[in-house]
């Protein structure tokens, strides 16, 4: 089972499991809500959802709580070098590839309950049914908890999957936050040599695929009342700095006329980025997130203004195509202007497209199941992205986020859509274990 599409003979599966008619569920779905909320006490806030950064305090309590967790579940419990997670149920033929699952359990500040907590979560509790049924699977099967996926501390996001495909960036462990605490010091707080960081990396013959449980974090299959989402791909994110150079002057003496406005000039470019990522059909997105203007004050005309410029899509040539139209408008639109114009991109995920016949076998699997599906694109990044482009293959699934409401205290997913989502994610992977 070298790599999923291939094996799988996707289409003769997805024909066989859609046609069998649904069977009871396998997993407990009062357990996973139970674990659910027993991690939600770390971090807990007034409004009701949580503030669990990676690489804190709150963080650290969470993961020890879920350690002994994993160890009552029967699991064979490791933490690496990167600060990821493993528990691992061996397999009767050890010589095989392990099958990975998993997600995160870090949040945003002020975030939910259910992001990336459902994917770990249910990883857990698939391998709690695994434990009931005495199950004696093939392959090892392996749940792995990521690291500070949000990568709110220190700034750059999927961190410990990141290290499990390639490594860290250059300066990467040394960077500071604002307590002065390097990123390779809260290692050390963990327990962790930072020296031995690459030992954190995966090697992709030793792994047979690796599938993520998500919640959706958008409003699609809410909308729809779809049950089950198979993800398509993870999109790419390409983010830039844009600096906007114009003239501060006093308001009051200098004619509208005469002005070089950077603010103004700003504003066109704000729209301008909305234009053209609505002038195509398609699930692209773009976003100007902020604004800074310098000098600030009510009677001078802005003279500098700095914003930065995000544009997703599942496709690298639209992202380009996008980036490349928004730079032509904000050149035009500061030679009007009178201002000097810079655009530099200082960040770019590239897309990761899910396995095919991962795909059918999730939509297969749900539909065995009675639940409906729908193919979509995620449109936000995941620890899976990172697994894919180190070349292992990925599937995803999604469960409704009502409202289509995530990094809110408001992040809701019903308790019966966790459940199929589980029981989803535990077929999966007893189909791929055949295979």
């Amino acid at each position: 089972m070298r790599r999923t599409a291939a094996c799988l003979g996707a289409a003769a599966v997805a024909l066989a499991l859609a046609g069998a008619a649904p069977s009871p569920v396998h997993v407990n779905g009062g357990r996973l809500k139970d674990l659910l909320l027993g991690l939600a006490q770390f971090g807990q806030n007034p409004e009701g959802g949580v503030t669990r950064v990676g690489f804190s305090r709150e963080d650290q309590a969470a993961r020890d709580w879920l350690i002994e967790r994993m160890k009552e579940a029967g699991l064979e419990v490791r933490v690496d070098p990167a600060a990821n997670i493993h528990g691992r149920r061996a397999g009767t033929e050890p010589a095989l590839p392990a099958i990975l699952f998993g997600s995160h359990i870090d949040s945003v500040p002020k975030g939910g309950n259910f992001d990336g907590d459902v994917g770990s979560m249910g990883a857990l509790e698939v391998m709690w049914t695994l434990k009931d049924e005495k199950a004696a699977p093939r392959h090892p099967f392996e749940m792995v908890v990521w690291s500070n996926e949000e990568g709110v501390h220190y700034g750059k996001g999927v961190f410990g999957s990141r290290m499990a495909a390639r490594g860290p960036d250059a300066g990467e462990l040394e960077a500071t936050d604002e307590d002065g605490v390097a990123l390779a010091e809260w290692l050390r707080r963990y327990g962790l040599d930072p020296a031995r960081i690459g030992e954190a990396r995966l090697d992709p013959g030793r792994v047979a695929s690796y599938i993520e449980l998500h919640i959706e974090q958008g409003g699609v299959l809410d909308r729809g009342g779809v049950q089950i989402g198979v993800v398509q791909g993870i999109v790419g994110i390409d983010r830039y700095h844009v600096t906007l150079e114009g003239f501060a002057n006093h308001a009051g003496t200098t004619p509208m006329a005469e002005r070089r406005d950077a603010l103004v000039a700003a504003a066109r470019l704000i729209l301008a980025v909305r234009e053209e990522v609505m002038a195509r059909p398609g699930r692209q997105v773009g976003n100007v997130g902020y604004v800074q203007v310098s000098p600030g004050a009510p009677n001078v005309v802005p003279g500098l203004v700095r914003l930065p410029v995000e544009l997703r899509d599942l496709r690298r040539d639209v992202i380009d195509d996008m980036a490349g139209r928004v730079r032509a408008r904000a050149e035009a639109i500061a030679k009007e202007a009178g201002v000097a114009f810079t655009m530099e991109r200082y960040a770019n995920d590239e897309p990761a497209l899910t396995d095919p016949g991962l795909q059918d076998l999730i939509e297969a699997s749900a539909r065995a199941a009675g639940y409906s599906t729908l193919r979509l694109p995620s449109g936000a990044g995941h620890d899976a992205q990172s697994l894919g482009r180190a070349g292992i293959p990925i599937g995803m699934i999604f469960v409704p986020s009502k409202g289509g409401i995530s990094h809110s205290p408001r992040e809701r997913t019903e308790w019966d859509d966790v459940t199929r989502g589980a029981e989803v994610l535990y077929r999966v992977l007893r189909e791929l274990d055949k295979r």
